[in-house]
């Protein structure tokens, strides 16, 4: 096991309604205005907003509302996010929504806290001296940002889906009411349940000692989020189906399922490329092509890691390694049709472009990214050949 350090600052409140307690906790910490940041109102339809509101309301809390964020988060409404909050001179960033929503909203943070532009986070340009505080209402089960040190962005000018690190991305607080889920479709639920199971994964496949208690941690939450996902389904109000969901979101990128290992999310960073150059490609069923075909073209590297993997999250019954890694694989992209997720490149009705996505993925050839086999432009080119 490697030396590691474990903080998860941000406060959760789990559970049925806590998002009409949203105004008592920000006067809690004694802020008193506020920037509230949303998708494209989705959250005005259901009540939610209202709620919300009325919740702000009664806490004497002043709102600067900054709806319209887009999936893969862009990099100009940040900017123009970053204005409005200097301008305004609000206290805390309130996020209502999912990983985009929230991803925008930590960078707002940063951005407004900074006299640089928010794309120099991501190119490593200047770094952070501090950030305003971020509170999250979760209201899709996937990215794992409301607990999260990361951040993503896409730049359209140059088609780069970048992230950035940082504590200052953990935000102060998050609810989490696994009922605000339930109109979340089937598609879009499926694509959740895949990005968590990506999350946990990319710390359990990294070349690192062996981590015999992260590696219980992890597989159980791979196995209960499996499960929740199969119900989710079949049953979309299946309050603990999406609970599990909901907190298998959080703990999957929060960092506890990495304690003692390193990661490099390899995976997420062969999406970010497919997804950033082909912006109606969610994240999620990005992933569900990438993972198998990735798993594939390194598998041979750690077969026992794989093995181990097939046995104790899918219940592969197979002596040998090998042919039980190969299993597991396979079950793993079985699980994914289940979901309705899409297996290859072109069921997204894209070219065939992998050296254009390998350029992508690597910066212009600039950058490696750690993995069994290191991916490198022409590895990374052979991934996305074999899954076209």
């Amino acid at each position: 096991m490697l030396d590691f350090i474990y903080y998860a600052p941000t406060k959760v409140f789990f559970g049925k309604g806590k998002e009409n307690s949203v105004g008592e906790i920000i006067s809690s910490y004694g802020f008193k205005k506020i920037m509230l940041q949303y998708g494209k109102g989705s959250i005005k339809v259901g009540g939610l907003y209202d709620r919300i509101m009325a919740s702000l309301k009664a806490a004497d809390i002043e709102v600067v509302e900054f709806g319209g964020v887009e999936p893969n988060p862009k990099l100009n409404f940040i900017r123009d996010a970053v204005k409005t909050a200097k301008q305004e001179k609000v206290e805390l960033i309130l996020a209502v929504g999912g990983g985009s929503v929230i991803d925008a909203s930590k960078l707002t943070a940063i951005g407004a806290k900074n006299d640089f532009d928010v794309w120099d986070l991501p190119t490593g340009k200047n770094k952070p001296i501090g950030a305003l505080p971020v509170g999250c209402i979760l209201t899709l089960a996937a990215a794992g940002s409301e607990m999260s040190a990361s951040a993503v962005m896409t730049n359209t000018e140059e088609n780069l889906k970048c992230g950035f690190g940082s504590d200052y991305n953990r935000p102060l607080f998050t609810i989490c009411n696994p009922e605000l889920t339930y109109t979340v479709n089937k598609y879009h639920t499926a694509c959740g349940i895949t990005d968590i199971l990506a999350h946990t994964m990319e710390r359990y496949f990294f070349p690192c000692d062996d981590t015999p208690l992260t590696d219980s941690v992890a597989e159980a939450v791979l196995k209960s989020v499996i499960d929740a996902g199969r119900i989710l389904m079949k049953d979309p109000e299946n309050y603990e189906a999406r609970a599990t969901a909901m907190w298998g979101s959080s703990l999957s990128h929060n960092g506890l399922t990495g304690c003692g290992r390193s990661n490099a999310l390899a995976v997420h960073q062969l999406e970010h490329a497919l997804s950033g150059e082909f912006d109606h490609i969610a994240h999620g069923a990005g992933l569900a092509v990438l993972f198998p075909a990735w798993a594939r073209f390194v598998y041979k590297e750690n077969i026992p890691r794989f093995a181990q993997f097939a046995r104790k999250v899918w219940g592969v019954n197979e002596a040998d390694d090998e042919a039980a890694a190969v299993l597991g694989i396979e079950a793993m992209e079985k699980f994914f049709t289940e979901l309705s997720m899409p297996l290859k490149l072109r069921e997204f009705g894209i070219e065939n472009c992998p050296e254009r996505l390998a350029n992508l993925a690597t910066f212009n050839k600039t950058r490696v990214i750690n993995s069994y086999v290191l991916l490198n432009f022409e590895n990374i080119k052979k991934i996305f050949e074999s899954c076209y």
